[in-house]
């Protein structure tokens, strides 16, 4: 499509409004075919840098005097004047969304506007005559649109409401949430791909500086949010239509933590008990849905949700709505339940941090989250994602200990080795007497972890892995990535662990899905020890090597993850370089005969990898061939140097202690010269 063709489309439309307006035949049917047509185009996804420019066009020429032309989003807020047909009202408002929605900075001078005929009509008498309100006086076959109701067109005025709160509020989408937040693993690759979230405005088609600037503003957002929670959320939320009050919960599912943290007390206390109340107590599957995923959003970011009886109140709700029969409820439930659940871990360390036992309430909830995510990884696969998800949050924060000396904690060395080093750890010890109290007793009653539940999880992650989908089988990886990252856990005792490194090497080789690859090999690279990898070690190295090797072969990949291809041959590379540093004597005994045969592998890839690494930024980055010709992106600015050079040592050592001196004698050379 020609660049220019959509303003044109939407300025051809634009004018024959204003003419068959002007000529006072009043065609309801034909003005709601125009207005649909109109909505369509705004609607165009990505938003046009040409129709942006058309429309603040549009609006400078109306302001000037000797012009008085209305813009587009002027004539359509004369649209919903009171007396119009309700087709007329529902359409155009299905317009301004659009607008509200692909060009937020062009409804910045209409809020006044628009929450005023929100009010209005969320203040209209429930009717089922409503919807032929004025038709009489307008001409044309309006029958299509006779399901248009004074309702509707009340649900589509807080959907206008909604985006505009979403724009001043810098709402960027709720799955950045969920997508992927193991950014504290050591060895995520940090090219990540930027994602369209149909859900959050279009922020940045041209926006000039200024403009730009305001995103960091969020008192303005505070200011609207203050006033819809005095004026219309009240109306909305006890609205007899259920569709609107699904809509007014959906609003709050597009706050952000920066205009959340500046609104006043009472506004906070007010949102988080409309939403609880309403997951609660509604009967529409809609209105505790969209009840359920405002939780699941705030609770993200909200500390006043850890205060008093909220949190309980918060988590029973999502407790009872995981067993409701709708699955479009018990699928929000586990989404929020997974947000809560992580919200809880960043929690924890924020406690830890503050030193403060009274916080350590927050935490005695976390054994019904972890039953009611249990139960869930049996339900279907979209909500079984989500519960492996809260899973892997849980099994991050339990603190599992080998036996039950240690929590009595009868020595003051093992006590201060605790505080110091748990990361949930939320003990302090006061000087009382001249001795040392101990006060982890409270860590003792809220995240001591049951071995027997455990196991339950992690046979719930290898069910999950091998019956579940696509979605299920990423999820589990990014749950064992959370598991493996628990400091409490000696990895080489769990009878479970050879199995489980056995399903993530399955994954990684075999799987047709990148993203399912990728999260597999961010798995294999969270160990931070030989130990932790066990008997499984040998197996591991091997694996890596023979991927790295094969990595240019023609592998099925599924259309739909191709996309991630790039970031699994980085997220390899690096895994490969982290599990390498860890390779001792004693492996290079096991593994003498894999080490000797790679030899020339191994040196001809690190040798590429090390030319790449000390390329300067505006070089290109280097490549390396294999032995069978393939080819394979280093990108070599996102692996660290320190661990090359752990890697590299390794193998030197290995090849020097196996007497094959002439290879120890070139790795040597390669770290001399990467030194």
């Amino acid at each position: 499509m020609p660049e220019d063709l959509l303003a044109t489309t939407i300025a051809s439309v634009h004018d024959w409004i204003k003419i068959d307006i002007a000529s006072k035949i009043e065609n309801a049917a034909l003005l709601g075919a125009a207005l649909s047509c109109l909505r369509t185009a705004l609607s165009r996804s990505p938003p046009s840098a040409h129709v942006l420019k058309m429309l603040e066009n549009n609006i400078l020429t109306g302001l000037l005097p000797s012009e008085h032309e209305a813009s587009t989003t002027d004539l359509l807020v004369q649209l919903l004047e009171p007396g119009k047909p309700a087709v007329i009202t529902f359409e155009s408002l299905q317009a301004l969304k659009a607008v509200s929605h692909n060009y937020p900075s062009i409804m910045t001078g209409f809020w006044e506007q628009i929450s005023a005929i929100a009010y209005r009509l969320l203040q209209c008498p429930v009717t089922n005559e409503v919807s032929r309100f004025n038709s009489d006086s307008w001409k044309g076959d309006s029958s299509k649109f006779s399901g248009v109701t004074i309702e509707k067109c009340t649900v589509a005025a807080i959907k206008v409401i909604d985006e505009c709160l979403r724009a001043v509020s810098g709402f960027k989408g709720a799955d950045d949430l969920v997508e992927f937040r193991l950014l504290d693993i050591q060895l995520m690759s940090n090219i990540t791909r930027e994602k369209r979230v149909s859900s959050a405005p279009s922020y940045g088609v041209n926006l000039p500086d200024s403009q730009k600037n305001e995103l960091t503003d969020f008192s303005s957002g505070a200011t609207r949010w203050s006033e819809i929670v005095d004026k219309h959320l009240p109306l909305a939320i006890n609205h007899s239509f259920p569709m609107v009050r699904a809509a007014a919960m959906t609003c709050f599912a597009g706050l952000t933590s920066s205009v959340f943290s500046v609104v006043e007390a009472e506004v906070q206390d007010y949102i988080l008990s409309s939403i609880a109340t309403a997951a609660l107590k509604d009967n529409s599957p809609s209105v505790k849905s969209a009840a359920c995923r405002a939780i699941g959003v705030v609770a993200t970011f909200s500390h006043n949700v850890y205060s008093g009886s909220m949190l309980k109140k918060i988590i029973h709700a999502i407790e009872i709505n995981t067993h409701d029969s709708a699955a479009s409820v018990r699928l929000t439930a586990s989404w929020t339940l997974a947000n809560i659940c992580d919200s809880l871990r960043h929690r924890a360390i924020e406690v830890q941090l503050e030193s403060c036992i009274d916080n350590a309430c927050d935490f005695e909830h976390i054994p019904i989250l972890a039953e009611t995510a249990l139960r869930l990884t049996k339900d279907g696969d979209k909500i079984k994602s989500n519960a492996v998800r809260a899973l892997g949050h849980i099994s991050r924060s339990l603190r599992f200990y080998c036996d039950s000396s240690t929590y009595e904690l009868n020595k003051i060395s093992e006590s201060f080795h605790l505080a110091q080093n748990l990361e949930f750890s939320i003990s302090f010890f006061q000087q009382s007497n001249g001795s040392l109290v101990s006060t982890s007793c409270v860590l003792n009653r809220t995240l001591h972890g049951d071995h027997r539940l455990l196991e339950r999880m992690v046979q719930a992650f290898l069910s999950c892995v091998t019956a579940g989908n696509v979605k299920v089988q990423w999820n589990v990886c990014h749950a064992l990535s959370n598991l493996f990252m628990n400091d409490t856990l000696r990895m080489r005792d769990m009878p479970w662990a050879p199995t489980v490194y056995s399903i993530l090497l399955l994954l990684l080789r075999d799987s047709s899905n990148c993203k399912i690859r990728m999260h597999a090999a961010v798995a294999l690279a969270v160990p931070s020890s030989r130990l932790d990898y066990g008997n499984s070690f040998c197996d591991v190295v091997q694996e890596l090597e023979h991927l790295l090797e094969t990595i240019g072969s023609h592998q099925s990949v599924t259309p739909s993850s191709f996309k991630y291809k790039d970031n699994l041959e980085k997220q390899l590379i690096l895994t490969t370089i982290h599990v390498l540093g860890f390779v001792t004597l004693k492996d290079g005994l096991a593994l003498n005969d894999f080490f000797l045969k790679k030899a020339q592998f191994l040196e001809e890839w690190f040798k590429a990898l090390c030319s790449s690494l000390m390329e300067t930024p505006d070089q290109p980055s280097a490549c390396m061939a294999t032995s069978t010709g393939n080819r394979a992106d280093l990108m070599a600015t996102n692996v660290p140097k320190e661990l090359v050079q752990k890697a590299l040592k390794s193998l030197y050592d290995v090849y020097e202690s196996s007497n094959h001196r002439s290879v120890a004698e070139r790795f040597e050379k390669l770290i001399r010269s990467f030194s």
